[in-house]
């Protein structure tokens, strides 16, 4: 399994500075993370597209080519890109010259966004949101498919036999569809034969997991090739050298952003005593030391079979050196827990075989 990071690069979206000295620093301080994730051996790394002032990534595609140069072995990936209100033809062509700059390291996160600002600022209608995500997946994938390319939509000016280019280094440029728990977006993806990124960001994350029965079921009805089907998690959580260290760092940044984005959508306020709750054993946080992320991460992969697992940490406010320092213990301590006991149980599945 894949194990990885995922960030929007928060900022205080009311800073005592400027806005531009403020997304400056944060935007130092994220090369240094991903460099450092990847000397640390982690296998991925990825980057969300927002459009609001408490984000300093609304460009994610130019963020990970300077973490490209700074960097060798760590997969590159957009978490998510918001294909409804992009070009298609713009995100297949930055993202190819990420691979090209990357050595083909580079990667597509796509998805419907959690966010809806970037509709009304790139001219979209929310009316058609769901068809504006359906015709670009549909071009973004033809893009992929093949150098010159003939599409027609209804939403999208047709293209009649343009070659698209760059052209990326890997053979078909890595496509992932992220959902939030929507069982149509996963059928979608399994009858498309994507790799899915599913997002637990609360409740019990249990309840999920015939979502991903539901991928691999409608991948079968498709014709898909289950061997090349793939999944992820991507939760929240923060590692620290106690579990009340991290539980005592992440609380405050996490509940800020939880109660921010609450107000604007009807949520009502969290508390330490949810957040406890949802850091236990069967919560969606993953919070602690690294033996006890460590182990929730190895109970949830017998759960949900997943392919790859990422943890957002970054979240609000946080410190930059305890992000740091949480990155050194997911990449020193936890990996190696968490490789072992799933190779070892590879081992076993095979010598019971």
């Amino acid at each position: 399994m894949e194990l990885g990071l995922y960030t929007f690069a928060d900022v205080n979206p009311n800073p005592s500075r400027s806005k531009g000295a403020e997304g400056a620093e944060r935007l130092k301080h994220l090369i240094e993370e991903i460099k450092l994730a990847d000397q640390v051996g982690l296998d991925v790394f990825g980057l969300g597209e927002h459009h609001r002032p408490d984000y300093a990534a609304s460009a994610p595609a130019v963020i990970l080519a300077a973490a490209a140069a700074k960097t060798k072995n760590i997969r590159l990936t957009s978490a998510v890109t918001v294909l409804s209100s992009d070009d298609p033809v713009r995100v297949f062509q930055q993202f190819s010259t990420l691979d090209l700059l990357s050595n083909g390291r580079a990667e597509i996160m796509a998805g419907r966004g959690s966010f809806i600002e970037s509709f009304p600022l790139f001219g979209y209608n929310l009316e058609d949101y769901d068809q504006l995500f359906e015709e670009k997946l549909d071009l973004l994938l033809a893009l992929r498919d093949s150098e010159v390319v003939e599409w027609k939509g209804e939403l999208r000016a047709p293209i009649n036999g343009r070659g698209v280019y760059p052209r990326p280094l890997q053979d078909l440029l890595p496509l992932w569809i992220a959902v939030g728990g929507t069982p149509q977006s996963v059928a979608r993806a399994g009858a498309l034969g994507l790799p899915v990124a599913l997002a637990i960001i609360g409740g019990e994350p249990r309840r999920f997991a015939p979502l991903f029965d539901l991928y691999r079921e409608a991948a079968r009805r498709a014709g898909q090739d289950q061997a090349k089907l793939k999944t992820s998690i991507n939760v929240h959580g923060f590692i620290a050298d106690t579990t009340a260290a991290a539980a005592d760092q992440f609380y405050g940044p996490q509940a800020e952003v939880m109660n921010r984005i609450g107000r604007e959508r009807g949520w009502g306020p969290t508390s330490r005593a949810q957040f406890d709750m949802s850091r236990g054993p069967n919560g969606a946080l993953f919070v602690g030391d690294p033996e006890t992320v460590a182990e929730k991460i190895i109970a949830q992969q017998a759960l949900f079979k997943n392919d790859r697992f990422l943890l957002q940490m970054a979240i609000g406010p946080m410190p930059h050196d305890q992000i740091m320092r949480g990155i050194e213990l997911y990449g020193t301590k936890v990996a190696p827990i968490v490789r072992k006991a799933l190779t070892e149980k590879g081992e076993g599945a095979k010598a019971s075989a």
